[in-house]
């Protein structure tokens, strides 16, 4: 179920009335929230259920046990139990047919042609994310950081809880489940802040990211007859659709979670305007940037180790989070991208006082985020460096833009979410608690505005872009 489908516009609100209805009783509301976030996951495929189902169930048991082991070797045996399970699903929905076909390839080259190695299975919606998710709860019960629930309904409802189970915030269960297992109250103000977040996330979406998808689809779907121009405009338009489009999401989440009682932590903010890749990635899914600084660059050692094995974990950190988005070869470059121009900032901050290039910052992190983006969405390989061989030919003549109009209008609603972007920006205020900082005339204003947009631009044909992951 999308979060721009006309199924959600009539799924949420009875969720939310029958969910208030229940309010003195968090038991019986977690039971519904449960009951619907199954229902919301299943209207893809029911028969993913059973991924997230076997999740579930693996690591509330394996986390009653860690905690129960009166040794460390047991402790450690449930928690490898938890991540060959979860990594193990990962592995082969995700990932078997990327590394069959690589070893193919390889062989291929080595004059060795083998047999057809890959399955016929689909991506489940969301698994990289709630897998992420309940290993986090493992782990940390592991490193003694949290102790693991007793009550199941609970537990299974933090896993699957609908606005942020297909794609994030990768909620924390030391956030999220003492919420799930105490009691919510309606809040007036939360009311005000999440309609004014969920209608903005919309905004985002629709009116914006779908627009300029419009214009990079038909760019990037045939890199070759285009020129230079043609091709960083629809790249800079990317940077901006995948912005929009995933924080959108992030938006929409976080203020349906807080229609129901719910704080998530902030998953973007403004990322963009970053002087450096080390404060970008501060910025942009920072529920992703967080998971991998502390589950994966800590647990590799950090930079507790010298300067030679740091350069080396922030290396495998990205590649390994470049991975985590898609099972391809461009994923991998994107990665390493952001992980070589870490490591220099880390050697240049380490001669410097400052931890940042002053102004010039800004353009050289949007720079090297923008062609870093190239390997993000062109289709394949090939077509990545077809892309960067052509942009670097300088042939910046007019481009060919096809519908004129459909860019005019991109530009203007572009300008539209900047310009917003800047007001936030300015008044420094998060996103998160602008909606209850409004005056009632403003927030009518600016709700009237969003509701017209998305009116005017309202398509039920563009899916999320982080749904793939």
């Amino acid at each position: 179920m999308l979060f721009n489908s006309l199924e959600f516009l009539l799924f949420f609100p009875v969720v939310f009335i029958l969910y208030w209805i229940m309010k003195n009783n968090y038991k019986y509301q977690n039971i519904l929230l449960l009951v619907s976030s199954y229902i919301f996951y299943a209207w893809w495929d029911w028969r993913f259920l059973s991924l997230i189902l076997f999740s579930s169930f693996v690591d509330y048991f394996s986390g009653l046990n860690i905690e129960a082991s009166k040794t460390n070797a047991g402790r450690k045996k449930w928690l490898l139990v938890s991540l060959c399970s979860n990594l193990g699903l990962l592995g082969v929905f995700k990932y078997y047919n990327f590394f069959a076909d690589s070893f193919s390839d390889l062989m291929f080259g080595f004059g060795w042609e083998v047999d057809d190695l890959t399955l016929n299975i689909i991506l489940p919606v969301g698994i990289s994310f709630y897998t992420f998710q309940t290993l986090s709860y493992t782990i940390d019960i592991y490193r003694d950081q949290f102790k693991p629930t007793k009550d199941i309904i609970s537990f299974l409802t933090y896993i699957s809880f609908f606005p942020q189970l297909v794609a994030g915030p990768i909620e924390r269960a030391s956030n999220l489940l003492p919420q799930i297992e105490t009691k919510r109250e309606f809040k007036h103000k939360w009311f005000n802040e999440g309609i004014f977040q969920i209608l903005v996330g919309l905004f985002r979406k629709i009116v914006i990211a779908d627009n300029l998808g419009t214009y990079v689809d038909a760019v990037y779907y045939n890199p070759e007859i285009h020129n230079s121009s043609t091709l960083v405009l629809a790249t800079f338009f990317y940077a901006f659709q995948i912005y929009y489009d995933f924080s959108g999401y992030s938006d929409i989440a976080i203020g349906s979670a807080k229609l129901l009682g719910f704080k998530f932590h902030q998953n973007f903010n403004l990322p963009y305007f970053s002087k450096s890749i080390t404060e970008f990635w501060r910025k942009w899914h920072m529920s992703l940037s967080f998971w991998l600084r502390d589950y994966l660059y800590i647990s590799l050692g950090g930079n507790r180790k010298g300067i030679k094995i740091t350069y080396r974990n922030l290396m495998l950190t990205m590649l390994l989070g470049g991975l985590w988005h898609g099972s391809s070869w461009n994923f991998v470059i994107w990665g390493g991208i952001h992980g070589l121009a870490l490591g220099l900032e880390k050697f240049v901050f380490s001669l410097k006082k400052n931890q940042n290039f002053g102004f010039f910052g800004y353009i050289y992190t949007f720079i090297v985020v923008l062609l870093s983006w190239v390997f993000f969405r062109a289709p394949d390989l090939d077509s990545s460096l077809t892309i960067i061989k052509k942009i670097l030919s300088f042939e910046f003549l007019m481009p060919f833009i096809g519908d004129f109009n459909n860019v005019a209008i991109s530009v203007l609603m572009l300008l539209l979410g900047i310009g917003f972007d800047l007001y936030i920006r300015l008044k420094k205020v998060d996103l998160e608690i602008l909606g209850g900082k409004l005056s009632i005339f403003r927030l009518v204003t600016f709700a009237t505005v969003i509701i017209m947009l998305l009116n005017l631009f309202y398509s039920t044909s563009n899916n999320f872009i982080y749904f793939q992951f």
